[in-house]
């Protein structure tokens, strides 16, 4: 009894404690203060700042879609050009005979656009690993221009940029208009030197591309591109320095099969060049056959789709009459003798593309026309007729060029640069003029065995005729009046390791005559480097 008694007494105090200990627990939840009671207008900031972030979230999603949308477009187009550029032999593999049930719409495709269901003739080793380059090349510069940084707008709008980087190491022999992007050969003088050597960065170049809006159902795009060969800063060693200048700043409309094109951008009338990393600021062969202009301008462009892989482009504007004169004066803008016609010039090209040999092909021929008023009632017209071509030999082999013949065409680099020929001083209100008669071209053959790897062998000549440069005894121009014939050829060869990268040696060759029989040759030899942005 006593030990129960014990043990009673020993619960009952043990509960009494308990309870004492619980008691002080709630007395002490009791005594913490309550948490502070959100105010109203940190509230109000708080969902207004969450408004935000949802607003910027959609505008994002609306912008990724909108990349998306043109990440799909592209990538058909780009399988559209890879059924191209098949031969038709292959094409024809692909399609199910008749009877089978089965259309070409509506037959299995594996992704690299193969029919599984037909075998294809067996093809050597070369033959397939030539195939995986081109594939691998192809997957690097698709990869390579969907992971490029963005470059930030002020608009919802995105723009890309691009560019090259490009260094010109170079040696010339004889004695040229221009020391690292020669035209023509000159008389060497007492003074001039026979042979120099420099190098320059004032060809690298600077692009940027705009994607705007649709309008009335046609997407807008805007094209800026410069360059730093504008000429030389008055300064000390200021021929390294170059001087900002414009080339192309342009605004394009595409609808499906029609586009506009409003602002400077290049001659569409001759729209080929030879290859050459020696001569960005000029294309190449400039006042050798090649015509050409950054001009002001505004153009229609129409493609007829005539069969799949072959249609017919038509193009057709006005352009800026330039005649290939200097400016009168530098701080404003008088206007030249094309300008002071009151007419521009008017150009149009037709051009077939299509499938040669399994390649693409494109055939062209154009036409050009202007009015020139020099003054004192003296009035020239000027016009071309122009041919261009880019057919493939074979598949590693392509043949390219242009032709033309006209007259009055300074400002498109015809005749030497040179429209007309004065008699005496052009202010003279008796001196004669005469319109320049000229014919020329280029033509490049191109050898590219590996996706990486190129090599271009071309040549160009312009040719006034000697007519009328003989027709004065002291024939003036804006221009040397004597020069006669312009001869140009090149070599050269151009590796890319990486898509962004290039590495490039040419030789170049020039020869120029006078009227006085004398010919002038010079030569120059270009080491590059560049990096494309």
């Amino acid at each position: 009894m006593r030990e129960g008694n014990r043990l009673s007494g020993w619960i009952r105090g043990s509960s009494a404690t308990a309870l004492f200990l619980i008691a002080l627990s709630v007395w002490g939840w009791a005594q913490e203060p309550a948490p502070p009671t959100a105010q109203p207008d940190s509230l109000a900031s708080a969902v207004h700042d969450l408004q935000t972030q949802v607003r910027e979230l959609r505008s994002m999603v609306e912008e990724m879609r909108a990349e998306a949308a043109e990440s799909r477009i592209e990538s058909a187009e780009l399988r559209r050009q890879l059924q191209m550029t098949r031969s038709p032999s292959t094409a024809s593999e692909a399609t199910p005979p008749p009877g089978s049930g089965e259309s070409p719409s509506t037959a299995a495709v594996t992704p690299d656009g193969q029919n599984p269901g037909v075998k294809e003739p067996p093809r050597s080793l070369a033959e397939q690993v030539s195939a995986l380059e081109d594939s691998s090349q192809l997957l690097e510069d698709k990869i390579d221009q969907q992971h490029q940084t963005k470059v930030e707008s002020a608009s919802k709008y995105r723009m890309r940029l691009s560019g090259i980087v490009l260094l010109n190491l170079f040696s010339d022999r004889g004695t040229t208009d221009n020391q690292d992007f020669p035209s023509y050969a000159e008389e060497p003088s007492s003074y001039s030197s026979s042979g120099d050597f420099g190098a320059t960065m004032r060809q690298s170049e600077l692009g940027l591309e705009v994607f705007g809006p649709r309008l009335a159902g046609a997407k807008t795009m805007g094209n800026f591109q410069a360059d730093f060969a504008g000429g030389f800063p008055n300064v000390s060693n200021g021929v390294d320095g170059g001087l900002f200048r414009l080339r192309v700043a342009s605004l394009r409309m595409d609808w499906e099969n029609t586009s506009i094109v409003a602002g400077q951008d290049s001659l569409f009338l001759s729209p080929l060049s030879p290859t050459s990393f020696a001569s960005l600021a000029l294309p190449t062969f400039s006042y050798a056959g090649n015509l050409w202009g950054w001009i002001p301008q505004v153009r229609i462009e129409h493609r007829f789709d005539l069969s799949p892989g072959q249609n017919l482009t038509l193009q057709a504007g006005i352009l800026d009459n330039l005649t290939g004169e200097p400016p009168y004066v530098v701080t404003g803008r008088v206007p030249d003798a094309g300008e002071a016609s009151g007419q521009p010039g008017y150009g149009a090209r037709a051009a077939w593309t299509g499938t040669f040999l399994g390649q693409p092909a494109t055939l062209g021929t154009a036409g050009y026309y202007s009015r020139q008023d020099w003054g004192f009632d003296r009035r020239a017209s000027g016009w071309a007729g122009m041919a261009d071509w880019d057919v493939p030999l074979s598949r590693w082999v392509s043949f390219s060029g242009e032709f033309y013949r006209g007259r009055a065409l300074g400002g498109l680099g015809g005749g030497i640069g040179r429209s007309v020929l004065f008699s005496g001083d052009p202010l003279d209100s008796t001196t004669q003029i005469r319109a320049l008669n000229a014919m020329g071209g280029w033509t490049q053959l191109k050898i590219k065995p590996f996706a990486k790897l190129e090599f271009n062998g071309a040549f160009g000549v312009d040719s006034p005729f000697a007519a009328d440069v003989r027709a004065f005894p002291l024939s003036q121009s804006y221009l040397d009046p004597t020069l006669v014939r312009n001869v140009a050829s090149l070599v050269n060869f151009v590796y890319r390791p990486r898509s962004n990268l290039l590495f490039s040696t040419e030789y170049r060759h020039l020869q120029t005559s006078h009227i006085d029989s004398d010919v002038y040759p010079a030569g120059q030899v270009n080491l590059m480097m560049g990096i494309l942005f």
